[in-house]
């Protein structure tokens, strides 16, 4: 007498029994053959989240001690540059921006890319999904005026002034004496602090970096051809996060500088 596990017994079996071809065996996709795939995905998302969300950038330089670090021949902070936010909203006093230098902030930039071509191909690849540095000027200051306002240094305390109203700007730490009385915009002996009055064109912004004594930024370009602004069409994005090394990680503050 049959039993009901011999009717529902194999299928390979039945159908061959019954004149059909068994069902090959689907074999498993090799590692190997699936890596390329793997690789290419993540390159595209890779250059994808470069270039529209996010990139890291390393500070090369003293010019914005102490809130970011950076000097020759140390380890200076990698920064993380998000790019949405100023694509709904332009860049406000206060906040700490990655931007390309224009010409006149760029003379003495030197290109970081191969003579071999080759070498040169890689390295632009390299560049498309963050694993080389762009090869440009790319700068990191802080916004000190916007377009129409009216920049200058200094009152009788030693502050910038943006539309006649002094500045509150704890992060600076380091900046060029100012002795009232003997020392300010006034005197013999003038203060390095002081400059202007600069009117920024619409469409620019007023870059400073917060080591007031070492940084090369609009003050040192102010006799160019757009003062020393920097065109809002330069501007990568916004610092907002210190990512490496792990002892200095935190978020980078945006003050309201001109407390509006």
């Amino acid at each position: 007498m049959s039993s009901e596990s011999e009717t529902t017994g194999d299928s390979a079996a039945t159908s061959a029994a019954n004149g059909g071809a068994a069902e090959p065996e689907k074999k498993p996709r090799s590692f190997l053959r699936e890596l390329p795939i793997l690789i290419l995905v993540a390159l595209v998302l890779s250059f994808l989240l470069q270039t529209f969300v996010a990139r890291v950038y390393l500070i090369p330089s003293e010019s914005m001690e102490p809130t970011l670090h950076g000097c020759a021949g140390c380890t200076g902070d990698r920064i993380v540059v998000e790019k949405i936010g100023y694509r709904f909203g332009d860049p406000k006093p206060g906040d700490v921006i990655v931007f390309r230098g224009p010409d006149s902030w760029s003379q003495d930039f030197v290109s970081t890319r191969s003579s071999n071509v080759v070498i040169r191909g890689a390295q632009e690849v390299g560049s498309l999904v963050g694993l080389v540095p762009p090869d440009e000027n790319d700068l990191v200051k802080r916004v000190i005026a916007t377009g129409g306002q009216t920049v200058e240094c200094c009152d009788d305390q030693g502050r910038i002034l943006v539309d006649g109203q002094p500045l509150d700007e704890p992060y600076v730490v380091m900046d060029f004496p100012f002795v009232p009385g003997s020392q300010t915009c006034d005197t013999a002996l003038k203060s390095a602090r002081c400059f202007g009055p600069v009117t920024v064109p619409e469409g620019h912004l007023w870059m400073m970096g917060d080591n007031r004594s070492n940084s090369a930024d609009s003050r040192y370009h102010v006799g160019d051809d757009m003062q020393g602004t920097i065109p809002l069409d330069n501007v990568i994005g916004k610092a907002v996060f210190i990512a490496l090394p792990p002892s200095r990680m935190g978020t980078i503050s945006s003050p309201d500088i001109q407390g509006k």
